[in-house]
């Protein structure tokens, strides 16, 4: 159980260099996935924390409504398990929408950009 002093989202302002496509992103302490491929890293148990070990790739398999717009849905490559993140509007709108028209027609696409 969680004790009322833990926060569920801790921000933390990082730049870094994906680790999919090699493009420089600049964080802004919600960036968390590169905004040229869509890729991620699984890195947090609650947003922010950095305490998940496992560090696989997670590709981006699916765009889903959100209550701020639309959020991308990651599978990690290593242990599978899936998180929502809201899309940027730093994002690739190329990515998005080929994401997308991917999941529209019933499958799942690797995304290749």
């Amino acid at each position: 159980m969680m004790s009322v002093n833990q926060k569920l989202f801790q921000r933390k302002k990082e730049d870094f260099v994906c680790a999919h496509c090699a493009a420089r992103v600049r964080g802004d302490g919600y960036t968390n996935h590169c905004p040229e491929c869509l890729w991620s890293r699984h890195v947090d148990v609650r947003p922010g924390d950095r305490q998940e070990r496992c560090r696989g790739m997670m590709r981006p398999v699916a765009l889903t409504p959100h209550k701020k717009g639309m959020a991308l849905v990651h599978r990690c490559m290593h242990c599978g398990a899936e998180r929502k993140n809201r899309t940027h509007k730093r994002d690739n709108v190329a990515a998005v929408m080929q994401l997308s028209a991917d999941n529209a027609g019933g499958g799942f696409t690797p995304l290749e950009i």
